[in-house]
């Protein structure tokens, strides 16, 4: 079942006299539980892609479903509930509050919502036990490494038990070990509370964990390529029209 669906999506910006297609005519389907990446070059449309699912902006044209609800045509005012609800975001430069501790940060979604602040603390500090965080609890981000922040970050994306977690290059300020870390987190976390994950990415190697890469260009799908996990290892299977996925690395 399909927990996101986009039919002939388009975003077009303007700058100036000059109009820019950031996404043109958009066809996807995204199965519930699903762990998918998204490539491209920069300025392929993927961050305007992850935005527009994220209801953290509107498409100029064409619509969106999340969980079987079409999100384009809800009047603004209801787009925080949505994010809230349904989605959780997961950024690359982490995006955590300097003066708050870990648990704070991670409680932090939870002040628009009707959970108790003992609940919420519940919550909080089991994600963070989850995370592998337990005793870094009350540390501040400063006292934490880069790879430490991010889990963090997983933590608060999860805090109201989303539907989809969309995550916009999360091992981009990491390096390959701590990256590698994150994503077999990531990966835990999919397939034992089965999620959707749909994750932005440079790296061919974040890439190749996935279940399923699309790869945009010019803001249009040009490729894809679906693994199939068959004991302990990933087998892709390129469906693309353009050939070439399995081995593209965009810069």
């Amino acid at each position: 079942m399909a927990i996101v669906e986009t039919r002939n999506l388009r975003k077009t910006y303007k700058m100036g006299a000059t109009e820019v297609h950031a996404l043109q005519g958009i066809d996807l389907v995204v199965e519930r539980g699903e762990f998918l990446s998204v490539m491209g070059r920069s300025g392929s449309g993927k961050s305007t892609l992850l935005n527009l699912v994220g209801c953290l902006d509107r498409p100029t044209e064409g619509e969106i479903y999340l969980d079987g609800l079409e999100v384009t045509r809800l009047p603004r005012r209801r787009l925080p509930r949505i994010r809230r609800e349904k989605v959780g975001f997961v950024f690359q430069q982490f995006n955590l509050l300097s003066s708050l501790t870990a648990l704070e940060n991670v409680m932090l979604p939870l002040r628009y919502t009707n959970v108790s602040r003992r609940e919420g603390r519940r919550r909080a500090q089991a994600l963070l036990e989850e995370v592998g965080l337990g005793d870094r609890m009350m540390h501040r981000p400063v006292e934490m490494s880069g790879g430490e922040q991010q889990r963090v970050a997983v933590a608060r994306a999860l805090i109201n038990n989303p539907a989809i977690v969309l995550a916009d290059e999360p091992t981009g300020e990491l390096d390959t070990h701590t990256a590698a870390e994150i994503i077999a987190l990531l990966h835990e976390l999919n397939e034992r509370e089965g999620q959707t994950f749909i994750i932005v990415t440079h790296d061919p190697l974040v890439a190749e964990s996935t279940d399923r890469t699309i790869y945009l260009q010019d803001g249009m799908i040009v490729d894809e390529v679906r693994r199939q996990r068959v004991t302990g290892y990933l087998h892709a299977e390129q469906t693309g029209e353009e050939g070439g996925g399995a081995g593209k690395t965009p810069s």
